[in-house]
């Protein structure tokens, strides 16, 4: 939203500097991304070197046939020969003249000069020239005029613009008398009321509008306008428009899209002619119904888009695109003025669907207030008539249940509780007065803040974003605050620390995956895009999309986990624990047995297959999964794991649970056994841990197969620890532990101890 400070003017008063303004607002209101400059340098007496002159005589340069001599009056009694090289005016035309000495908008200085021989004692202006729009073709030709008079005073020379952007709840400030609204309530400055007053119709015509479906368009205002002279629109409108960032086009389509930069509800204006029978109905799209839009394009439409239709067929598709056949043109003299409003998403959907996204959808998608459109009309309707010498003749206003003010019950010592600095209640209630909220006890919500503002806590955060300046840096006094984290929470912060500690990044990731990436995932009724259309059941696939992004961006040993929600019914939602680490199974491993220590539970490895895991480098727990991603999934050596969280919760050990620190020393040694090769190495230890007390540790660190240990089998190597509660082990002692451990692998594995 770009928002041009000398229209925001016109609303509010002013007076601090840009860079100020900006930050406020976007401390408070929305964030300002930019502050744009554009136009005639504001130097010292710069401003004061453009003029406002008038034409006296313009006639062929003698030496030059594409020149002309001027003879302009700027105001100082003698006029000014100035040279021209275009020719849109003549005699009697009051121009924009900038004089010798002036400083231009490209940053150089225009001096007199000679052109083939004739004096130029200054320049005559085109748009582009004063940075006001992009014509260049001919002079600027200002209308009425007083010659001398500071051209500052009737064009905005130099110009500051706000680039705004505000929230998806956020449609009221999409306008800028919203956002006037909003830097009236943050300075305490005067608000004017909003633009756009009713003049007296000079006709009762009927206006013929029907609509089929309230669910999509709950209220359309229809306006008729005769005797409409379609122009270009006067310079401070074009130059207006192209600050805003859009197009001029003419002086009706120009009040449409003037109407909604200002106050934010979009308007169309049809060439009432071509409309069949001159009726306008709303209704949903015809099977095998096409439309040419505004662009030139043929569009099939979808039962569920919702249209603009004459008598016959669709002439726009509502709040997106106006229909070609329907358009305002030179030779329009009838004007149809549509001031409506539209559910939003249903819109929102066509939109998407067609690939065609408008300002005016762009603010129908966020939920425009359908109490705005009469005020919208009453503005369209003064500048018609100003701009366009046009007549009224005919109006109506077609709607059925519009939505009531909420009304919410607030308690005002909440605000000063959450915020965490004492606002006394008056304050409080002069705050919401001033961005257009009711105080009576309980607290009335304007209809342009209906949407998002219905709970107490909604109205304490409208409150709180104009005083977060002086929240103070220390965490809020409040009474009776109790509780603590939950077992799930407790265990949720302890796993995160541990994996950070490990070496891996938390990532973020969607919950919302393409169509067609998993065939039984949940397809979401209404998407809002083909790329967000179902809800993951694993959160694998979206890390090896974070992985693939950091790969091609250059990153190296990357390790990822994310803990977040699957989704297998609608009513079926899971916590997962998952990571993507370079480096193979190893890493993979080494990172669930850290998941498994910190939560002080044992996991128990099992041989798994999984298609997109290697084989024979991937297995499974009670909890989940562990393994080596296969080549084909993602190039290089990976390893993953995804765990259910609320399984991990259940497998912890109680937190008030310890245990006794042992001081006694411990004996370690290195045990190889030759197994058969389908026997695991998690398997051995289990058997040992059961058999043997007092073994403390048996890590794998080693396995060989050869000539040496046979076909069909392996050599696994353990570093043992053993250690007792009650005394030191002597070497007799540790003889005994590891006897019985091979005695034990061999009864139940055919183990066999190797030198």
């Amino acid at each position: 939203m770009r928002v041009p400070l000398s229209w925001l003017r016109e609303y509010v008063e002013i007076d601090v500097p840009t860079p100020e303004l900006a930050d406020r607002l976007s401390v408070a209101s929305a964030e300002v991304k930019a502050i744009e400059r554009r136009g005639v340098p504001d130097l010292d007496g710069n401003l004061t070197l453009y003029r406002v002159g008038r034409v006296l005589e313009a006639g062929k340069h003698p030496n030059a046939d594409r020149l002309q001599l001027c003879s302009v009056d700027v105001g100082e009694g003698e006029p000014r020969q100035i040279v021209c090289g275009a020719w849109n005016f003549g005699a009697g035309d009051t121009v924009a003249v900038a004089l010798p000495g002036a400083v231009l908008p490209g940053g150089g200085r225009l001096e007199r000069a000679k052109l083939r021989g004739a004096v130029s004692d200054g320049m005559i202006l085109s748009e582009r020239e004063l940075e006001l729009g992009p014509d260049h073709t001919g002079i600027m030709v200002l209308g009425d005029g007083e010659p001398g008079t500071l051209l500052v005073d009737v064009l905005p020379l130099a110009e500051e613009i706000l680039e705004v952007e505000p929230t998806g709840n956020r449609p009221d400030l999409l306008a800028v008398y919203g956002i006037a609204r909003e830097v009236a309530a943050i300075y305490g400055s005067g608000l004017a009321p909003p633009p756009g007053t009713d003049p007296s119709a000079t006709g009762n015509e009927p206006v013929d509008v029907t609509i089929e479906d309230y669910e999509g368009c709950p209220r359309y205002i229809g306006r008729l306008f005769r005797n409409v002279s379609v122009k270009d629109s006067p310079v401070w409108l074009r130059a207006r428009l192209n600050a805003a960032g859009m197009r001029p086009i003419s002086n009706v389509v120009d009040v449409t899209n003037y109407v909604m930069h200002a106050l934010g509800n979009p308007l169309h204006a049809f060439d009432q002619a071509t409309l069949a029978e001159g009726r306008i109905v709303v209704r949903r799209a015809r099977p095998g119904e096409k439309l040419r839009t505004l662009d030139g394009v043929d569009r099939e439409l979808d039962a569920a888009d919702l249209v603009i239709a004459d008598a016959e067929r669709a002439v726009a598709l509502a709040g997106i695109m106006g229909g070609e056949e329907t358009e305002v043109t030179e030779q329009t003299t009838t004007v149809l003025l549509e001031a409506a409003n539209f559910e939003p998403y249903g819109l929102l959907r066509s939109s998407e669907r067609l690939k065609l996204r408008t300002e005016g959808s762009n603010r129908w998608e966020k939920g425009v207030d359908p109490h705005l459109a009469p005020q919208a009309a009453a503005l369209a309707t003064e500048l018609i008539l100003e701009l366009a010498d046009a007549e009224w003749v005919g109006h109506t206003d077609v709607y059925e249940d519009l939505p009531e003010r909420p009304r919410v019950e607030v308690r005002p010592n909440r605000a000063s509780e959450v915020v965490g600095l004492e606002i006394p209640p008056d304050e409080q209630s002069e705050i919401l007065r001033r961005i257009g909220f009711d105080v009576d006890g309980a607290v009335t919500v304007p209809t342009w803040r209906a949407r998002d503002v219905t709970r107490e806590i909604d109205v304490v955060e409208e409150v709180a974003r104009f005083r977060l300046d002086d929240v103070p840096f220390t965490l809020p006094l409040r009474r009776h605050m109790t509780g603590r984290l939950t077992p799930a929470q407790r265990i949720r912060r302890l796993l995160e620390d541990a994996l950070v500690g490990a070496g891996f990044s938390e990532a973020y990731t969607p919950s919302l995956v393409p169509a067609g990436s998993d065939r039984e995932a949940l397809a979401l009724p209404e998407p809002m895009t083909e790329e967000q259309a179902l809800l993951r059941r694993a959160l694998t696939p979206s890390l090896l999309e974070a992985a693939e992004r950091n790969v091609a961006a250059g990153n190296s040993d990357i390790a990822l986990f994310e803990l977040a929600r699957v989704y297998f019914t609608f009513d079926d939602e899971r916590e997962r624990l998952a990571g993507i680490v370079q480096g193979g199974v190893a890493r993979a491993k080494g990172a669930v047995e850290t998941i498994y220590e910190a939560i002080r539970a044992e996991p128990r490895f099992e041989r798994t297959s999984e298609p997109f895991l290697h084989p024979g480098k991937a297995a499974k727990t009670d909890e989940g999964w562990l393994g080596e991603l296969h080549p084909s999934v993602l190039e290089g050596v990976w390893g993953a794991f995804e765990l259910d969280f609320g399984a991990l919760v259940d497998a912890a050990a109680p937190a008030s649970q310890y245990e006794d620190v042992i001081s006694f020393p411990p004996v370690k040694q290195d045990l190889a056994f030759a197994v058969p090769e389908d026997v695991l190495a998690g398997d051995l230890i289990a058997a040992a841990r059961e058999a043997v007390p007092d073994l403390v540790d048996m890590t794998p660190f080693d396995v060989y197969r050869g000539e040496q240990v046979g076909n069909g089998r392996k050599s696994i190597a353990f570093s043992v620890e053993f250690r007792s509660a009650e005394r030191t082990l002597t070497d007799e002692d540790a003889a005994r532990l590891r006897e019985r451990i091979v005695e034990t692998l061999k009864e139940r594995f055919g183990a066999e101890l190797r030198a």
